[in-house]
């Protein structure tokens, strides 16, 4: 029997670490990259070259595989219609995907589940803005319904004329407003699922963001057994409601005490690349297995604690990379480096350690990112 091929939308550094968990398994990847030099197509067996706003760079690629999925969610929902009507295989299917990228919907859906979210509302015009804020309170969560990753694509307003500043930048364009809450913590659930239903739920992990950018993130949460419990419940039904294949991250709000759901990801995620050692099976092996339809792999952790400490480009350090050997110096950490070129900000490869605790998993954690990325950690 021939090895399955899987095809992957996109080739950051995503598509990298599902090609790394894939050639473990003896499955061949194809990588839809705008360039030889993206991260995933440096190593993956087959590269297409081509955007994934173009319907033929997608049909090509989809006519070379078993069944396609995403390292993103950016992708024209008409051309992933045309790649369905071909009868191409897409997991994620096109009607999670669409829920993924658009908040609005999100919200909608979630809330007529019974779903707990923020109190919101759909605006286009400043003044629809202005009136949720008179009704729940300054500031407010404005949110574009669609697009925007990592912080971009979100503003906390605290008067009128800040919001009138947002809606010209958006000038047209579809907006959530939210209710601002304080946040006690930020937690994340990765739910691995199978065409069938069959799902396996991570540990909860806490996630520390900052400027909208997760930096770090230790597994298992610091929270208690019944907000663990209903975190994964919370998962579970959400993964139900959107038809998810393959892994798909929810995040949530941790405010009063109470959980609310702030966005999803139908795809690996950032808040999961603990799982690679932290984990009998990864977060990456278990989205090829849910989008093969194989059995899931246990994913519970290998020891008590679990972290990762995300590495950036910050213009200190010219070339990160020449610094991986002292970063392997520290005791028990793992260097997952993209292959991405240095600029400020930039996501470059991550840290992980486990240990005993938490606390000294991420002092040796962030030890190690240290020594790649010299900013003041201010931790």
């Amino acid at each position: 029997m021939p090895a399955p091929v899987v095809g992957i939308v996109g080739a950051g550094q995503l598509a990298r670490m599902l090609h790394e968990a894939a050639s473990a398994l003896g499955i061949n990847t194809v990588v839809l990259a705008n360039s030889h030099d993206e991260s995933a197509a440096q190593v993956a067996a087959g590269v297409e070259i081509g955007s994934p706003d173009d319907l033929d760079a997608l049909l090509r690629l989809a006519r070379r595989c078993d069944v396609v999925t995403f390292d993103h969610e950016l992708v024209n929902p008409e051309h992933l219609a045309a790649l369905a009507d071909e009868g191409h295989v897409l997991r994620p299917g096109p009607g999670t995907l669409e829920v993924a990228v658009n908040k609005l919907e999100q919200r909608r859906r979630f809330e007529a589940a019974g779903l707990p979210v923020p109190a919101w509302a759909k605006a286009t015009q400043a003044v629809e803005i202005t009136r949720f804020a008179e009704r729940h309170g300054w500031p407010v969560v404005v949110k574009a319904s669609r697009g925007g990753y990592d912080g971009r694509g979100v503003w906390i307003c605290a008067s009128p004329d800040e919001v009138t500043a947002v809606a010209r930048m958006d000038a047209g364009g579809v907006f959530v407003v939210e209710e601002f809450v304080v946040l006690e913590q930020e937690l994340a659930v990765l739910v691995a699922r199978r065409p069938g239903g069959e799902t396996a739920v991570y540990p909860v992990v806490e996630t520390v963001q900052r400027d909208g950018v997760c930096h770090e993130v230790v597994a298992p949460a610091l929270i208690g057994e019944e907000l663990a419990a209903k975190a994964r419940q919370i998962g579970e039904a959400v993964a139900a409601e959107v038809g998810s294949t393959g892994n798909l991250a929810i995040e949530m709000f941790v405010t009063d005490g109470k959980l609310l759901i702030n966005e999803i990801a139908a795809r690996p995620h950032n808040a999961g690349h603990f799982s690679i050692e932290g984990c009998v099976t990864s977060q990456f092996e278990n989205h090829l297995r849910g989008v093969l339809d194989w059995p899931l792999g246990d994913t519970a952790l290998v020891a008590p604690a679990a972290v990762m400490v995300n590495v950036f480009g910050n213009g200190k350090v010219a070339e990160p990379a020449g610094k991986i050997p002292e970063a392997t110096a520290v005791s028990g950490a793992h260097v997952h480096w993209y292959g991405k070129g240095s600029r400020p900000g930039r996501k470059l490869g991550h840290v992980t350690t486990l240990g005993p605790t938490a606390d000294e998993a991420l002092a040796r954690a962030r030890a190690a990112a240290f020594a790649l990325d010299p900013r003041e950690m201010g931790r």
